[in-house]
């Protein structure tokens, strides 16, 4: 069955302007030597940079496609990527991180290869759309352990919803194919970070989880799930109590499996769904309180 509906129009922001303004301020901006480490209440961070994806391929269907975003979808380019979280201090050692990570990908580009999606058949040669959607948000617990008033070294865990979007729809509307799903994820979280005299500091960070998901959530749906959200940065402090950083980023994961109760279009109601980003980013951290 094919689908049609009017084209839409897409707003890109550009992101060059502010990436090369945090990344002038990182490297020419003065450390302040001597400065104290003191966590501050409630603390913003802000992150502008692109992202390259190094594999992405996903399939609907058992007779489906095991379709190539980057081979065959328009993906082996640079992405405008941003990020936003901010941290609430609960007590000297406690803390809580609300993120909201913006995701969507969206290409076009003809096909080189019949491309079989829900049981849809895209022929070859056909001008397509491409939309991935992945959007997440997610709140964490974290306990610091270290004992160094210079030195961050917490464990704990994260919640984070899905809010997925995927699209295949022939430039012409004739052909169209929607996948949507949200959901739950809970996700085990280490963070360290060391600052030094000189007002520099090092950190990394890292929110994971591979499981069955059918033992998380309690269905009957035979599929496996994992993420990896996990990065590398270097940063400086900055007049006022803000910092400047940049950060680079591995971003992946996916899930592979069958629902046992799909809903229309899905023909069996199995997915295969696996992603490989890099991030390559400058932020600012303000401190709010």
């Amino acid at each position: 069955m094919t689908l049609s509906r009017p084209a839409r129009k897409s707003v890109r922001v550009g992101f060059a302007l502010p990436v090369f303004a945090l990344i002038f301020c990182l490297f020419l901006a003065a450390p302040l030597p001597g400065q104290e480490t003191g966590r501050p209440l409630i603390k913003a961070h802000l992150e502008l940079g692109y992202l390259g994806v190094l594999s992405h391929r996903v399939q609907f269907g058992k007779d489906g496609t095991y379709f190539s975003y980057v081979r065959s979808g328009g993906q082996d380019t640079l992405f405008a990527v941003s990020r936003m979280s901010l941290d609430l201090r609960l007590s000297q050692r406690n803390t809580l991180v609300f993120l909201f990570q913006p995701l969507e990908l969206e290409t076009k580009a003809p096909l080189a290869e019949p491309l079989r999606v829900d049981g849809l058949d895209f022929p070859a040669g056909t001008p397509m759309r491409f939309v991935y959607k992945f959007p997440f948000y997610r709140v964490s617990y974290l306990h610091d352990f270290s004992k160094n008033p210079s030195t961050e070294l917490a464990l704990g865990f994260s919640l984070q919803i899905r809010n997925a979007t995927i699209e295949f729809e022939s430039l012409d509307g004739s052909l169209f194919r929607s996948n949507r799903n949200i959901g739950p994820v809970p996700i085990l979280k280490v963070r360290w970070r060391h600052d030094y005299a000189s007002g520099w500091w090092l950190g990394a960070e890292a929110d994971g989880f591979y499981a069955p998901i059918s033992y998380i959530n309690g269905s009957e749906n035979e599929v496996i799930g994992a993420i990896l959200d996990a990065s590398l940065r270097a940063g400086v402090l900055l007049k006022g109590g803000a910092e400047a950083f940049l950060n680079v980023r591995y971003l992946g994961g996916g899930a592979v499996g069958t629902d046992k109760t799909p809903e229309w279009p899905s023909t069996d109601g199995y997915v295969r769904n696996w992603l490989h980003f890099l991030t390559v980013t400058a932020g600012l951290s303000l401190a709010l309180f």
